[in-house]
């Protein structure tokens, strides 16, 4: 007895509301982030076994070991899947590289980009008349001749440091002139055949801080089952990692700084100030990772400082390296704020402040 006016709004509504879940559903399954924090909901509500294991006859359990053996044989199917995920990375990543190597030319004024290589047509404009683009030209250009001609890009990959959280949060004030020097990072992995790995390359220009041209960052990857527990086996996952000795220039460590502290003799009360030098915080501090012992374990500050760096490391080679213009731009952040909800950044703070500070 529903009105027909009213039945055809409710199923208007209903088809809305339809449409609206297949576009969400198409959105998740193409964003690897929404579908990692929709696993990580829905392992949450795994719950505790049921107890029916437990009642089932023999016979019947025998049969459930047949399948877990099945299982097993899985993840070891699965771990393969991921080695040859690696290779094609390998492979297509050197199809990559001339674009990066042509970003970096550009950056360290190596290259000048033709103007056709320059042309860039940005949404706002194409609201803008002829005239109005004519008088932003002119405006442009004038205030082109009152300063003098910078080359490249200027702070390219200092400015993307500071416009993500992750790798904002390492620097510090110090770091920053030496970053200024930064002119290219790179991503290199192992060889076929070798044990999975990959290494971030940091490239300087000479400066006066440190006589190293490349900084380097190295970690090891596995991609097997634990023989102790196959079924947690959820893909390659990041073993160790090794950095580089810095060859700092005298007095330019930003890594280390001096203090001077009072101390009281015992019997005589005196006092002597005394000179010790200390860690200090510093966005460098990453390429001395903690090491990790052969036995595997660690103490709870070293597995959190562990855990910060592997984040970071898989952070830059995902993100930074194949989409540093857009970091630089700050498009690439508004798109990274889309893809989390509040749950997922208050997961990413904590990772941040995991770095040691």
């Amino acid at each position: 007895n529903v009105p027909s006016i009213c039945r055809d709004n409710i199923i208007l509504l209903t088809v809305m509301c339809l449409s609206s879940a297949r576009q969400l559903t198409v959105q998740m399954m193409q964003n690897p982030q929404i579908l990692a924090a929709l696993q990580e909901r829905l392992d949450g509500l795994n719950g505790s076994p049921s107890g029916y294991m437990e009642s089932l006859p023999k016979v019947v359990k025998r049969r459930v070991n047949a399948l877990k053996n099945l299982q097993v044989k899985c993840a070891h199917i699965e771990a393969k899947f991921y080695e040859e995920v690696h290779e094609l990375e390998r492979k297509y990543a050197a199809l990559y590289q001339p674009l990066f190597d042509k970003r970096s030319d550009i950056v360290k004024a190596a290259y000048e980009p033709t103007d056709e290589e320059c042309e860039w047509k940005a949404d706002e404009e194409e609201e803008l008349t002829d005239e109005m683009k004519e008088k932003a030209k002119l405006e442009e250009e004038k205030k082109d001749e009152e300063k003098e001609d910078p080359k490249g890009i200027p702070e390219f990959w200092l400015t993307v440091f500071k416009n993500v959280d992750l790798l904002s949060d390492m620097l510090q004030e110090h770091d920053e002139p030496i970053l200024k020097h930064l002119q290219d990072i790179k991503v290199k992995f192992s060889d076929p055949g070798q044990p999975m790995s990959f290494t971030l390359e940091f490239h300087f220009e000479p400066n006066d801080f440190f006589t190293n041209t490349v900084l380097t960052k190295t970690y090891k990857m596995r991609s097997e089952p634990d023989e102790n527990d196959p079924f947690s086996f959820d893909g390659p996952e990041i073993m160790c990692c090794t950095g580089c000795t810095i060859d700092w220039t005298k007095g330019k460590n930003v890594t280390l700084k001096t203090i001077k502290k009072k101390q009281k003799h015992k019997g005589r009360g005196t006092v002597r100030t005394v000179t010790k030098t200390v860690p200090n915080d510093s966005f460098f501090n990453f390429f001395t990772p903690p090491e990790v012992p052969e036995n595997g374990e660690l103490d709870e500050d070293s597995e959190a400082v562990l855990a910060a760096d592997f984040e970071i490391g898989h952070f830059i080679r995902e993100r930074i390296v194949p989409r540093a213009v857009l970091y630089f731009t700050g498009e690439a952040i508004e798109d990274d704020d889309d893809d989390y909800d509040e749950e997922g950044e208050e997961a990413d703070d904590e990772v941040k402040h995991l770095w040691p500070q």
